[in-house]
């Protein structure tokens, strides 16, 4: 073969290479921006049917008891040692530049601004989304959701919505256990343990802790509410054949929350402070 057939089979063979790669991030894009789609109507339609007859407070009180009172118990041990690991850590920087006054301070705004919206939002999803998933999940591959449809049930009225609405409700109140015992892990830390006085530990947290930062916990914990139960309440209701298809939509709902949390941190964040 001479060099110049060789030379055009070699840029044949890379064009058609490229041209592969292209569709491929092409075919990608469509499935992602299609895929939003789906979870944005889904999400749409969650939220309309709230406001929507039937309304089903006993599902909604099952699964703020669910989210709320199941997670509790693992949302205090977490807390508890975050407080106590931010009060050790923080102390001994703080005492390399003299400042182990704002111990308080320091424990208490990371985990109003941060921390506690965050990690609470992580532990339920791990704890109570991933059991949403799968149980949304079964109830698809066992039909029990085209059974509510032959009833003239709509299912993601009965299913999606009183999540969301208990996450909304739960998800929050969590937050501000959270916040409440992790200052106390601090406390126990910097005052029992290092030395520190109770009163500077307290006063200069009162004095530099603002209604603003308190109020943009909230925010964040309300946001992150909205999402893990939407997304769980999504892959359970999309999820694949089998137990497979269960146990892959579970995972995804978990990765993809985990992820969506710490984006809406950053977005959260950098416009409310």
């Amino acid at each position: 073969m001479s060099p110049e057939n060789r030379d055009g089979l070699s840029d044949l063979s890379l064009g058609s290479t490229l041209t592969g790669k292209i569709s491929s991030l092409g075919a990608g894009t469509l499935d992602f921006v299609s895929e939003m789609g789906k979870m944005a109507i889904f999400l749409a339609a969650s939220v309309y049917y709230l406001a929507r007859p039937p309304w089903r407070p006993s599902l909604i009180i099952r699964q703020i008891y669910f989210i709320g009172v199941g997670s509790l118990s693992i949302v205090l041990l977490t807390s508890l040692f975050t407080g106590m690991v931010l009060a050790l850590q923080g102390f001994y920087t703080l005492q390399k530049f003299s400042s182990e006054g704002l111990l308080g301070p320091a424990v208490a705004l990371s985990l109003i601004r941060e921390l506690g919206p965050v990690l609470t939002a992580m532990v339920v999803t791990g704890r109570a989304g991933s059991a949403m998933t799968a149980e949304i999940g079964i109830m698809v591959i066992t039909e029990q959701v085209d059974a509510l449809k032959s009833m003239a049930v709509n299912p993601v009225q009965r299913l999606a919505s009183p999540r969301i609405a208990a996450g909304i409700v739960a998800i929050p109140i969590l937050t501000v256990f959270f916040d409440i015992v992790g200052i106390f892990g601090g406390y126990l830390v910097g005052v029992k343990l290092l030395g520190l006085s109770s009163g500077t530990y307290f006063g200069h947290m009162r004095e530099q802790v603002l209604i603003s930062d308190i109020l943009g916990g909230c925010w964040k914990s309300l946001l992150f509410a909205v999402l893990v139960t939407w997304v769980c309440s999504y892959k359970g209701y999309h999820c694949g054949h089998g137990a497979e298809g269960v146990g892959k939509a579970t995972t995804s709902a978990v990765v993809l929350s985990t992820v969506l949390i710490l984006i809406g941190d950053y977005v959260m964040t950098s416009l409310l402070y």
